[in-house]
């Protein structure tokens, strides 16, 4: 959390920096916004605003047209719910739509500044419908430079709202009656086929209740299923007591019937006895007399004539069926009561069958008419309800015709005039403070915008920070920019008085001394295995002041009671004889060319200093810097001095510095902010690291301090001498290595 606040922070430093540096663009583009806006506000003609209120009102129940719930020329549920405001914003945008425009500038004959007839598109631009939130009320606004006309439009426009909606609701309500008397036919006919198909249904099926015949059918099925079960029992007794009988008796059952009838007839019986007297009477005789005696003929006779009765008798019992044998036709006691036992018994199993047969058909016609009564009451509640719904729509076709009737001779709307329009007293536009304020925070917005653009526009390194990203080297120092004694300490008495080249040299005892000899000390430190002895100093392009910082560093080292040579290597764009007023009639390039001693051209410029100039310039300098004497030389001012200071040419103008890098110990790279662009300091990195330079770091040169967020530097008057003392508080990129 601490460390998101903290990017947060540096963030906005990083923007108010940006700020500071693009200020001059910045502030020409604020004033530039202001004063378009005071050009604006104060040319702008004043501006008029006439408002009235327009109340949307609900209507009666006499005005419903319909069975859904829409009332005539109702607005319904307008402030319930979130949703409820769409009906008068509906109305609203009525009120804003183009006919009610025209209509209003056609009849109060609107113009624009030119005389013109005003456009609908402007008319609209000026007008403002809006809800008031909360509230069943529209506000209708009109802007205009002239207060009497924006009275007008307002007052307007709510009278042609009211006509207009006046004249919709009834129109409403006759559009409403014509189609309901339209209706109301075709329904009275829905009605009358759903009561004709309800009734054909029930005439086929024989319907009189199915709710009652369906619980009455399940009480009949259960009964008549004990009765067949019952009847089932029965039948099955009456064939066991029948077969039973039948096999004591030994006939069937018709000779049964037969013998029972023959034995309960008197007169059968009656002949039947004289019938058998006579034949015993025969019999007897028959053993006294010989048959053609006349009692025995007689008795022939006599039985002949009994037994043609019999015959006659039988006949008459069973209507001319074929007699029986004697011995049939009487029988004893029990075995009459057997034989009419199983008569009965014979009886009762037809019976009992016939019960069961009947039994089992009304059964299954029950059984099948209650499979089928669920379908039928299907069918019955489907044609039920369309009876029903058909009903309800010719009831409320017929309630509906007669409110739409009276809601026909109404002549009320569903809104009124809350509050008219007035003339306004005070102008509503130009609001100068408002204008001013929006002026001045569109011109900061701009403003900034501008100082990003810029600022992302310009390549350049702008920051230590952004040198150590880019670069990546050590830092071995930073020296800040010291352009002018006034821009450090105001109390100087000359403002105009400008830094020496050398203040190392002029001021001894000041800060900016000790910000060489804390270099001197890094690079001691980055030595601390093998010793630095040899050092080559460049930039990566010109005027990064890597000739002032060869210069003062190698005064500062020599300070330190060092014996010190500073050599200028830079024989396209020599400094060094200027920095220390010396001639450069000779120098390094005779020293090469010409095989001189060295005391000859080394000039004792301090205590403790030397200084190699860098002679007559060659017509190419890189051929004799990259020569066997030159590798020699170094080796010469190695052991002659205890530090070496080459000043060599940019790596962007030539390969001087990698040339004489490669015989030294390392190089030092000089980088000043605002000077030195991305690119050159991408591509400076890449040629060093292509031919392996040991690269000992950079020396930060020129830094701004209040463009730097990481640090920032002090002035103060030091010493009665008024020495320059420069201070910076940030020790990690002055005090060690990185």
């Amino acid at each position: 959390m601490q460390s998101n606040k903290q990017e947060e922070y540096i963030d906005l430093r990083q923007y108010w920096l940006i700020l500071k540096r693009r200020w001059l663009p910045a502030s020409a583009v604020f004033g530039f916004v202001l004063l378009l806006t005071a050009l604006v506000t104060f040319l702008q003609k004043p501006v008029y605003q006439a408002q009235g209120k327009l109340l949307l009102k609900r209507t009666g129940s006499t005005s419903t047209v319909t069975g859904l719930g829409k009332e005539l020329g109702q607005l319904d549920s307008l402030v319930d719910s979130p949703e409820s405001n769409y009906p008068v914003n509906t109305q609203a945008e009525i009120i804003n739509s183009v006919a009610f425009a025209q209509r209003t500038i056609n009849e109060l004959d609107l113009k624009n500044e030119q005389g013109e007839p005003l456009k609908i598109k402007e008319f609209q631009q000026r007008l403002e419908v809006k809800n008031i939130k909360g509230t069943d009320t529209l506000l209708i606004s009109y802007k205009s430079t002239v207060p009497e006309q924006a009275q007008a439009v307002v007052n307007k426009l709510m009278d042609s709202y009211l006509r207009n909606n006046m004249m919709a609701t009834r129109t409403e309500a006759i559009a409403a009656r014509n189609f309901i008397e339209s209706q109301l036919p075709k329904s009275k006919i829905s009605v009358q086929k759903a009561e004709a198909q309800l009734r054909e249904f029930k005439e086929r099926n024989n319907i009189l209740d199915l709710e009652n015949e369906a619980k009455a059918a399940v009480t009949l099925v259960t009964d008549l299923e004990n009765q067949i079960a019952q009847a089932q029992i029965n039948l099955a007794n009456a064939n066991m007591r029948s077969a039973a009988l039948q096999r004591e008796i030994g006939i069937n059952v018709e000779q049964a019937k037969v013998i029972n009838a023959l034995s309960q007839s008197a007169g059968v019986q009656k002949a039947l006895a004289d019938y058998q007297e006579v034949e015993s009477k025969l019999a007897n005789e028959r053993s006294r007399y010989q048959e053609n005696t006349p009692v025995i003929a007689d008795l022939k006779l006599k039985q002949a004539s009994l037994r043609e009765v019999l015959e006659k008798r039988v006949q008459q019992v069973f209507k001319g069926q074929q007699p029986l044998l004697d011995q049939n036709l009487q029988i004893g006691e029990l075995q009459q009561k057997l034989t009419e036992d199983y008569v009965k018994t014979e009886v009762e199993r037809i019976v009992f069958n016939n019960q069961l047969s009947a039994l089992s058909k009304v059964y299954s016609n029950y059984k099948q008419r209650a499979g089928i009564i669920p379908q039928l009451q299907q069918k019955q509640r489907e044609l039920e309800r369309e009876v029903d719904a058909a009903q309800s729509t010719y009831a409320t076709l017929l309630k509906k015709l007669e409110e739409v009737r009276i809601a026909e001779n109404q002549n009320v709307g569903n809104a009124q005039i809350v509050d008219v329009g007035r003339v306004a007293e005070e102008p509503v536009a130009p609001k100068k403070l408002l204008n001013f304020a929006l002026g001045g925070v569109a011109g900061i917005i701009l403003a900034v915008f501008i100082a990003l653009a810029r600022d992302a526009v310009d390549t350049s390194i702008k920051t230590l920070r952004e040198a150590k990203e880019v670069l990546g080297y050590t830092v071995l120092g930073v020296i800040p920019n010291f352009d002018k004694i006034d821009k450090l300490n105001s109390r100087n008495e000359n403002p105009e008085q400008t830094l020496p080249k050398i203040p190392v040299k002029c001021t001894p005892r000041s800060m900016i001394s000790e910000i060489y000899g804390m270099i001197y000390a890094n690079l001691k430190f980055l030595g601390s295995d093998q010793e630095l002895r040899v050092i080559t100093i460049t930039s990566a392009v010109p005027k990064e002041g890597k000739s002032t910082v060869s210069a003062n560093l190698a005064l500062a080292i020599a300070q330190l009671g060092f014996k010190v040579l500073l050599v200028d290597a830079d024989m396209r764009s020599p400094s060094q004889h200027q920095f220390w007023e010396l001639g450069n009639n000779k120098g390094l390039s005779n020293l090469i060319v010409e095989q001189i001693d060295l005391e000859t051209v080394v000039t004792k410029v301090e205590q403790n200093l030397y200084v190699l100039t860098s002679g007559v310039l060659p017509p190419n300098p890189l051929a004799i810097l990259n020569s066997r004497r030159m590798a020699s030389l170094v080796e010469v001012f190695s052991s002659s001095y205890d530090f070496v200071l080459i000043d060599t040419p940019p790596l962007s103008a030539a390969a001087d510095a990698r040339i004489i890098g490669a015989m030294t110990d390392g190089i030092v790279m000089i980088v000043q902010p605002q000077l030195l662009d991305t690119g050159s300091a991408i591509s400076a990195k890449e040629l060093l690291e292509q031919s392996s330079q040991n690269v000992l770091g950079m020396v930060v040169n020129g830094v701004c301090p209040e463009n730097e967020p990481d640090s920032y530097f002090y002035v103060k008057e030091y010493n009665t001498e008024k020495d320059l003392v420069t201070s910076d508080i940030n020790a990690k990129d002055r005090a060690k290595v990185s």
